[in-house]
């Protein structure tokens, strides 16, 4: 694959066409070009770059894997107004953006909006080379700034030239958990009595835990474990070098395509030791992320928004309750403005939000890199979709610390809490630990 795409960039024949897109464009717009690859659908883990930045994103079960790599153009932010500044720049690339075909952008973002752990608190980026394969159909798309492009060729070839390498690694012994897992359910003990004095209804907890290797990670192994086992999530990591922000997801925050907006209502856990997701818990905790879903988005389209009725998700090991919410849109609502409404849902931050926010930071609660957050792909007409980012741990060379959560409400257990978090970090623990598997949906022929 890598001879492959060294032949297209060396390919003149392409130039022309970047000459004529570049064609009175201001010298920052992104001009992009796409091109059909042959061969049979790929997963693109062989072509992760070794230090260049990448983004990753798989839905493995609707035959989608996408790898981004490098930066043609990007923006990191912070702070309370993130998300108009991320509205503003976004607006801005979609307008002066010249290409033929699909284009796309990457962004993901924190959980709390003064976040510094490890990622930008909130990144978007146009990748210099995407890989696209949908449904056994691949292309790549090769993207520059306009006043860079005499030096497209020379950029495209440099971000291809050093794959990273999947070396085997083996984990070393790690520290017992059992103080940090009684703190955790002192936690636990403390919200529920803020819960029965009948101020929240419902506050998330996460948990983390760390592991040491006795060599650096490999994302390349990591994320085909994780599309070898979790097929029916959102697979997704963006990463230089050693450090690797990676998951797996089984939440949609929300997408908007074609004026029509669609959210996921996702509570209530269950796993094969645990009770049902008929469970009273359970059904309580998915009606208050619905509730409060339908309410957040209400004042940003035309008609109230409808939820359908809840079905379980599967996830991994893991089950879930979701509902989808739809609606359409009012005119000038922005993709931004959606997230902003939304973002953070019951589902990962608490009920009332205002109010569960305020606990958990008066509580410590620590949220690294982008987990809980969302990881999101955007077209070039504004539109695009954002995942919340569950299920995720963040690798720096040899250690990798992962993140998981529980949503508390009355009568939850924090026994059965904390088997909860320990259900879900073992998701990602597994991917960790399995041996690399070939890739689930074949390679590409030279």
């Amino acid at each position: 694959m890598k001879s492959l795409l060294h032949k297209l960039i060396n390919d003149q024949s392409w130039a022309a066409q970047l000459e004529a897109l570049a064609t009175g464009a201001p010298a920052s717009a992104p001009i992009s070009i796409s091109r059909p690859l042959a061969g049979t659908s790929a997963d693109w883990l062989s072509l992760l770059p070794e230090n260049a930045p990448f983004w990753y994103r798989a839905r493995p079960q609707q035959g989608e894997f996408r790898l981004g790599i490098g930066h043609a153009l990007h923006l990191g932010t912070a702070g309370s107004n993130r998300f108009a500044a991320l509205d503003n720049a976004f607006q801005g690339l979609c307008q002066e953006w010249r290409h033929e075909g699909s284009a796309y952008a990457f962004a993901g973002f924190a959980f709390d909006p003064e976040t510094h752990d490890g990622l930008p608190n909130a990144l978007l980026a146009i990748p210099s080379i995407l890989l696209t394969s949908i449904n056994g159909q691949n292309s790549v798309t090769l993207t520059i700034p306009a006043a860079r492009r005499d030096q497209a060729r020379a950029t495209w070839l440099e971000l291809i030239a050093q794959p990273a390498i999947a070396r085997p690694v083996r984990r070393l012994p790690g520290r017992p958990e059992t103080l940090a897992e009684q703190a955790w359910m002192a936690r636990v003990r403390a919200a529920l009595r803020e819960i029965e004095k009948g101020t929240l209804d419902k506050l998330v907890l996460s948990r983390q835990r760390s592991i040491q290797a006795s060599a650096p990670f490999s994302a390349t192994t990591i994320l085909r474990n994780l599309i070898d086992c979790q097929p029916d999530s959102l697979i997704y990591a963006h990463g230089q070098g050693e450090q690797t922000f990676l998951g797996a997801s089984p939440e949609r925050l929300l997408r908007l395509q074609n004026g029509e907006v669609e959210a996921d209502a996702l509570a209530g856990t269950a796993w094969a030791e645990s009770p049902s997701l008929s469970d009273p818990k359970n059904r309580h905790e998915q009606s208050l992320v619905v509730d409060a879903i339908i309410d957040a988005l209400a004042p940003l389209c035309q008609t109230r928004p409808q939820a359908g009725a809840p079905t379980e998700h599967p996830a991994g090991q893991l089950r879930h309750l979701r509902s989808r919410i739809s609606a359409r849109i009012k005119e000038q609502t922005t993709l931004f403005d959606l997230v902003r409404a939304l973002h953070p849902t019951p589902a990962v931050g608490g009920f009332p939000g205002p109010a569960a926010r305020h606990w958990l930071k008066q509580h410590g609660e620590r949220r690294p890199s982008w987990y809980s957050g969302a990881f999101g792909l955007l077209d070039s007409n504004g539109e695009g979709e954002f995942s919340v980012a569950l299920r995720s741990a963040q690798i720096n060379g040899c250690m990798a610390e992962f993140h998981a959560g529980a949503g508390i409400v009355a009568g939850s257990d924090p026994q059965q809490e904390l088997a909860e978090t320990e259900a879900k970090l073992s998701t990602l623990l597994s991917a960790f630990a399995a041996p690399e598997t070939p890739p689930l949906t074949g390679t590409l022929h030279d």
